[in-house]
């Protein structure tokens, strides 16, 4: 079976008492629009595990109507991996062959997944931490990853996690290049929700994941 490509008060005062009332109106306004974006953002501090969704003034189109999972977050830059962008189906066996790995007991066929632009030939699995292997790494709330093939062997045995997306390619960023790219809009920031990032359905990943957040578009 070959692999599939997947579809995208005097007057004086009376004037000074309206301008003083006119100005606190505003900055009450101000303030209650500043207050509920505060409420419908998730604070920034450490992303690590949250979810990065795409804005519709994304200026990037690698990047348009993506969500990512973080995987890493700290002072030395970002790591995550797009879970919305599935491009081809096709048999367990020829994806651990192209890794170099033979084995006629795997049966099955998986997706692959487009995980950002860098890397595009490092492969990994994004999955419920309910199997590990040694040199997985365990995210945030019951989500881990894996960069090993033979936990794709295990798929193929099933042995593998419960959930998972197998991914090529990641989304890097330098130190403070993240938070820029936040600043300017480019990104909301969500909670990492388990049901979203391992659903079946990627066209509504992003739909899903912007109406998590309270602010409308």
């Amino acid at each position: 079976m070959r692999w599939r490509g997947l579809r995208k008060k005097s007057r004086a005062t009376d004037y000074w008492a309206l301008g003083y009332a006119g100005a606190v109106v505003s900055l009450a306004v101000l303030l209650s629009a500043f207050a509920a974006r505060l409420q419908a953002a998730e604070p920034l501090g450490n992303l690590t595990g949250k979810l990065l969704v795409a804005t519709p003034e994304m200026g990037d189109p690698r990047f348009s109507e993506t969500v990512i999972y973080v995987v890493k977050h700290n002072v030395e830059g970002a790591f995550g991996l797009v879970i919305n962008r599935p491009v081809a189906k096709g048999p367990i066996r020829d994806l651990l062959q192209g890794f170099g790995v033979e084995n006629k007991n795997v049966k099955g066929e998986v997706v692959i997944h487009y995980g950002g632009p860098v890397g595009q030939n490092q492969g990994f699995v994004l999955h419920s931490d309910d199997v590990l292997l040694e040199d997985s790494t365990k995210v945030k709330d019951g989500i881990a990853m894996t960069s090993d093939s033979k936990l794709i062997e295990a798929i193929g045995l099933g042995k593998g996690p419960r959930q998972y997306l197998i991914i090529l390619g990641y989304a890097g960023w330098a130190p403070g290049q993240l938070e820029a790219e936040i600043d300017a809009n480019a990104w909301f920031v969500v909670t990492g929700d388990k049901a979203l990032i391992f659903g079946n359905d990627a066209e509504k990943k992003w739909r899903r994941a912007m109406d998590k957040r309270q602010i409308p578009l």
